[in-house]
This record gives C-alpha cells, structure tokens and sequence, in this order.
C-alpha cells in the first residue's frame, strides 16, 4: 500500500530553518505530484507548496514565497521542504501529499494520499 513518511520537524527559533522530508512507497513515485500542507491549531489544513512529476514546475502559497523551497529526488522516492527564515506563524503539523493528477493542485481533496504529519514549532 501506499505510505508517506514525513520527518525532519521541530523546534527551531524564529529566523531558523528546518529541511522536511518525505519519503514514499508503493507507487510510481515520478508518476505523482507531490504537495506540502500544513494544519494549525483550530484551523483549516492549507496549501503550502506544490512540485510536478519532474519538478519542472513548483507553486508555493505566498505567505511561503520566497522562504519555502519544494524539491523532490526521484531516484529516492522524496520530497523536499526546505524552509528557511521561519516565523512563529509557521508553526503548524505539516504534511505531505501524492496526487495522481494531470495538473498541479492547490486543494487538500486533489491529493489522494497522506502522510501523518510532522510538528514543526516556531518559537523563542
């Protein structure tokens, strides 16, 4: 079946940076577009960043612009989120999603798998 598997969270000061990873299994990797959400307390998941099968086009939302980069190495079945200059803002669970799509999506209902979140927290 298939498993998403985010790590690289946690506590990191205001300014810092954080590299999240998530490595998949039990699907053509390259066939899928992988995305980065994230879900705050009492708040809706959002859309973070978004990267095409062969990374040839990536979308970020634009509180992340600028700050965020997605990657992805297919040879490794992994997506990147590098993020740097975090704010207490950022803090939320992130995670990341696989959609067998023919378009890049920006909506939680277009990705078909989830991993279980990583916590990352942005605080002094």
């Amino acid at each position: 079946q298939v498993q998403l598997v985010e790590s690289g969270g946690g506590l990191v000061q205001p300014g810092g940076s954080l590299r999240l990873s998530c490595a998949a299994s039990g699907l053509i990797f390259s066939s899928y577009v992988m995305g980065w959400f994230r879900q705050a307390p009492g708040k809706e998941r959002e859309f973070v960043a978004a990267i095409s099968w062969v990374a040839s086009n990536t979308y970020y939302a634009n509180s992340v612009k600028g700050r965020f980069t997605i990657s992805r190495d297919n040879a490794k079945n992994t997506v990147y989120l590098q993020m740097n200059s975090l704010k207490p803002e950022d803090s939320a669970v992130y995670y990341c999603a696989a959609a067998d799509t023919a378009f890049v999506g920006v909506r939680p209902q277009e990705y078909a798998y989830w991993g279980q979140g990583t916590q990352v927290t942005v605080s002094s």
